[in-house]
């Protein structure tokens, strides 16, 4: 990693990729063109990036991500996996989802779905800092941490990138990794179709008095689901993570509950299928909001991870369709690259765009749709939706399709997640 600090009339730097936003998106995609031999730069708004030995020994962080097997091969291919196994990652084998104001229910299992696990549960910051090993001390990567963007403009070859210390950098490919609120996107007026779930999130993490058993629970009350994601600490199976989708109304009651007064409603809420629930952490809330960019390129220019789409977290999809979005550009772009072609033209970032449109879209439809099912109180859609997950159980044939679409084994795989 070179990492570059701010000089007086220093010179246009050049690079073969340019990525704005340090996130888990973009330091993989960072790592997936570096290690093809691109130069690359990585450019981050925040000072420093996140260590790897300052985790583990804390307890969890509230925000976690639910990663799909094929998330999982692409982090064994940048070697990141393995550090986010010494840390801290819990495999769950089994899915529970019912309907609390009725008598549907469906169970899901890795057996069924013909693999060794539906997923893993992991935090954000053990992902991330993983990654930062891994990546950001690769020879062709330079970081520039700590500084903002300016301005951003177009050349006949490229795009120049302006920082918020005068620097400007120069390339033939600038992607935007800066999530839901990008700058970059913005800055290159591309549109974002935007729609409020009229729900907030408030996440925690909690103690169970009796074991997850590796399973994942799912209940969905008056339209909003509670989630209990499992964890281990420390070989202490008896650890949740907590995403409640709720109203406004009720985020807010529940971010001012005292630790015992939420650990009992969680408890109540999940109709005490764990025993008594204890807070381990302060619960966060913030807003749900779905977003898709009218266009994910432009010439020389592209869009990745939140910047492109943002998703209700009902499914824990959003970072395992961020991380694909990293693997099919990349491997667009190193195609392009490898054969002499301009890896930044129109047309090498157009197959990119073909390729995850698409899967992209159906998942922020099916989780609207999810939403809209469950979300009412419509006597005969109530019947009709708990007699679906029922008669689905018995299924398992269609179990299997569906298990196989939500571990990510769905359309074309880029070569690093196969």
């Amino acid at each position: 990693m070179k990492t570059q600090t701010a000089a007086k009339n220093a010179p246009v730097e050049r690079f073969d990729a340019v990525i704005v936003g340090a996130g888990m998106v973009g330091v993989a995609l960072a790592g997936l063109l570096a290690n093809a031999g691109l130069e690359v730069a990585l450019v981050e708004a925040k000072s420093e990036p996140l260590k790897l030995d300052t985790l583990g020994d804390h307890p969890p962080a509230p925000r976690v991500s639910a990663l799909t097997p094929v998330s999982q091969r692409l982090l064994t291919h940048l070697g990141a996996w393995s550090e986010m196994a010494a840390v801290r990652v819990t495999a769950y084998r089994y899915m529970h989802v019912w309907d609390a104001e009725g008598s549907g229910s469906i169970h899901f299992s890795a057996d069924e779905a013909g693999a060794p696990v539906l997923g893993h549960i992991v935090e954000n910051d053990v992902t991330l800092a993983a990654l930062n090993e891994r990546v950001l001390g690769l020879p062709s990567v330079s970081t520039y941490f700590g500084v903002g963007v300016d301005a951003l403009q177009t050349s006949d070859n490229g795009r120049w990138l302006v920082l918020k210390d005068g620097r400007q950098l120069h390339t033939p490919l600038l992607i935007a990794a800066d999530g839901a609120h990008s700058t970059l996107r913005e800055l290159a007026g591309i549109s974002v179709a935007e729609e409020s779930m009229e729900q907030e999130a408030v996440v925690t993490t909690v103690r169970c008095e009796k074991s997850h058993g590796s399973t994942a629970r799912q209940a969905f009350i008056d339209g909003r689901p509670l989630a209990f994601l499992p964890l281990t600490v420390n070989g202490d199976d008896r650890y949740c993570s907590v995403v409640w989708s709720t109203t406004p109304e009720h985020a807010n009651e529940l971010t001012t509950l005292s630790s015992d007064a939420l650990g009992h409603t969680l408890s109540d809420a999940l109709g005490h299928r764990l025993g008594q629930v204890n807070a381990v952490d302060s619960a966060y809330r913030f807003p749900l909001v779905q977003r898709h960019a009218a266009h994910y390129v432009q010439p020389n220019f592209a869009l990745v991870g939140d910047a492109a789409h943002s998703i209700h977290p009902l499914a824990g999809q959003g970072v395992n369709l961020g991380f694909m979005d990293a693997a099919v550009l990349a491997e667009e772009v190193i195609n392009a690259w490898q054969r002499g072609a301009p890896w930044g033209a129109l047309t090498t970032l157009t197959r990119y765009e073909r390729r995850r449109r698409f899967d992209n879209s159906a998942m922020l439809g099916l989780m609207k749709g999810f939403k809209v099912l469950f979300g009412s109180q419509v006597p005969a859609l109530t019947l009709a939706r708990n007699m679906g997950m029922s008669g689905m159980n018995q299924l398992v044939p269609l179990k299997r399709i569906v298990m196989r679409q939500a571990i990510g084994e769905r359309g074309r795989l880029p070569q690093t997640c196969r």
